[in-house]
């Protein structure tokens, strides 16, 4: 199989990708709540969950960034249409349900405390896109199941 191009490219976006989340994650965002604290004494109960909050959900990305790096690997060698490609897969899986469940209460959190609708809506959005990314793993995640299965009876015949 030819070396696809785009992959080497795809892996330094990823390594971009995952060094700006883990500064959202460790600097940014909680220094964020943190400074918000500060300002607004009424909100300032919100530093720790919102920071869980957004440390669950990145970690939760992360892991779904790794999951992507081992499968472009798979792709590289030939090997994605194997069983192991599959559990990788449901890792992505349940790292969107679990990032996104995390990021759910968040939403949850914050909505009830809103007194401008301008940011639960726009939490909301970025849910219904976590949402719609799962869904769309779940019906690859069943293509790949099928090809694997398809590329196993060809191996067999051959």
């Amino acid at each position: 199989m030819p070396r696809l191009r785009v992959v080497p490219l795809l892996r330094v976006f990823l390594v971009a990708l995952f060094g700006v989340v883990l500064v959202l994650q460790l600097f940014s965002f909680p220094g964020q709540f943190a400074y918000m604290a500060r300002v607004d004494t009424e909100l300032a109960w919100l530093r720790w969950p919102l920071t869980l909050v957004a440390g669950g959900t990145l970690l939760g990305f992360e892991v779904v960034l790794v999951a992507t790096w081992k499968l472009l690997g798979m792709v590289e060698r030939d090997r994605i249409f194997t069983p192991d490609a599959l559990r990788w897969v449901d890792v992505i899986v349940r790292a969107t349900a679990g990032g996104g469940a995390v990021f759910a209460a968040g939403f949850l959190l914050v909505g009830v405390n809103a007194t401008d609708p301008g940011l639960p809506l726009l939490l909301f959005v970025v849910l219904l896109g976590i949402v719609v990314v799962e869904l769309v793993v779940l019906v690859l995640r069943s293509l790949l199941r099928q090809a694997t299965e398809l590329r196993a009876d060809l191996e067999q015949v051959i």
